[in-house]
């Protein structure tokens, strides 16, 4: 099965054109390295809950958004290869981030049911 590389972040809503080049600039480093498929998703209908939500999993503030993307890998020893290399890779070590990396969640999860 796949393994899923997944992020949820705050981004500045005026910035949704930077973290659009950014995710298509990152996505040709990741494809490089084995990644099978990249999804960038734009929060368009992010509820506020009662406990908790994705606006305070990211500290959500005025004139931000909530964006969630994902890479697809065939495995997770492909991944964690990749992103070894990946660390050293210029094109990502140099990048400026169009939001605030220290409110971002990510993870590494197993695929149990993709269909």
């Amino acid at each position: 099965m796949s393994f899923l590389d997944i992020t949820v972040i705050a981004v500045p809503t005026e910035n949704r054109a930077a973290y659009l080049e950014h995710s298509r600039a990152s996505t040709i480093v990741f494809k490089e390295h084995g990644a099978l498929k990249v999804t960038e998703t734009w929060g368009e209908d992010v509820p506020e809950g009662e406990q908790t939500d994705f606006r305070r999993a990211v500290a959500l503030k005025e004139g931000e958004t909530v964006a969630v993307g994902w890479i697809t890998w065939p495995d997770k020893a492909t991944r964690d290869a990749a992103w070894e290399k990946m660390m050293q890779d210029e094109r990502l070590a140099g990048a400026d981030m169009p939001f605030d990396g220290k409110r971002m969640i990510f993870g590494g999860f197993e695929t149990l049911i993709d269909g």
